[in-house]
């Protein structure tokens, strides 16, 4: 009985000491983790611009832009329309995306809006395709990107300007909106309404991490080691300052990204001056590809009541 007294002590001063280094242990690779995820998402692999718009018969010019925050350039295109301009629509790519945004894609729309008399802007957001920057920040810094080529397109033609994005372009176009009283409206596909209130419920679909303990860890850890502030992309607070200026808001009941109720919350806002088209079955960003038609009609209807 003594002898058995005795090993359970002596399992007792090993074992908690060892239990507290595995917690330990478990705690520092859950922090790594999250430091290392939160740096890649950051930190985005470019992709290539593969095609231009000579592609689909469209004439443009290679244009460099400044970011209006810290001067980085960003690569881009003007495409000329084929009849007298009449407004200047400058497209806003995705996270991890380029200008030409093939997951819509974007260019057979700019050939559809040239051909109606719209000049269209493509550029590449920092730390994307051809531009400088070694970081993207999902819409906190990528305003100032926008609203740089926004001066650029004030400084270069008189026509009235309007904004077009998808997933992390439409909630720039939003923010930068909100900032610039010359733009006229904004086409906001797929856009979430609250950076870190989207992330905190949705980051396992960017991540394959499980949401505890990594998305806590993860949204504090990247201000720390980033110079990323969810807190600067809100575009639903934006909204406010936009109206009564119009936003058409599309976005898919399917979309498995960012769930439709992001578009809808933001609707809500203003509907009395605010459109919304939710689609069916089109996964994040597909709802082009699946109603080109239709998706075509209603953003040409959208811009043609701007001049009225």
């Amino acid at each position: 009985m003594q002898i058995q007294l005795e090993r359970q002590r002596k399992t007792k001063k090993w074992l908690v000491p060892s239990l507290i280094g595995v917690l330990f242990l478990a705690v520092i690779a859950c922090v790594a983790i999250s430091i290392y995820v939160g740096w890649n998402l950051t930190h985005k692999e470019r992709k290539a611009v593969v095609e231009t718009p000579q592609d689909y018969g469209m004439v443009y010019q290679n244009v460099t832009f400044t970011s209006k925050d810290g001067g980085l350039k960003l690569k881009g295109w003007v495409i000329e329309p084929t009849k007298q301009a009449k407004m200047t629509v400058i497209f806003s790519h995705g996270y991890g995306g380029n200008r030409y945004e093939p997951n819509v894609p974007f260019l057979p729309i700019a050939k559809a809006l040239t051909d109606e008399g719209y000049r269209v802007i493509m550029f590449d957001f920092r730390a994307s395709g051809e531009s400088e920057g070694e970081m993207t920040t999902i819409g906190a810094k990528e305003k100032y990107d926008l609203l740089g080529v926004i001066d650029y397109a004030k400084q270069h033609y008189s026509e009235p300007i309007a904004l077009y994005g998808v997933s992390m372009g439409a909630a720039t176009s939003i923010l930068a909106a909100s900032m610039d009283e010359d733009v006229k409206a904004v086409i906001a596909d797929s856009a979430f309404s609250d950076l870190e209130g989207y992330l905190r419920t949705y980051m396992p679909v960017w991540t394959n991490l499980p949401n505890v303990p990594f998305t806590y860890l993860i949204i504090t850890l990247i201000p720390m080691i980033t110079d990323l502030d969810p807190a600067e992309s809100v575009p639903i607070k934006a909204v406010d300052t936009i109206t009564p200026r119009p936003i058409l808001f599309i976005h898919s009941k399917a979309d498995p990204s960012i769930p439709y109720e992001e578009s809808v919350k933001m609707y809500n806002k203003h509907p009395d001056v605010f459109e919304l088209w939710l689609t069916d079955k089109a996964k994040h960003v597909k709802s082009f590809a699946m109603y080109k038609e239709e998706y075509i009609q209603r953003m040409l209807a959208f811009l043609e009541k701007l001049k009225k």
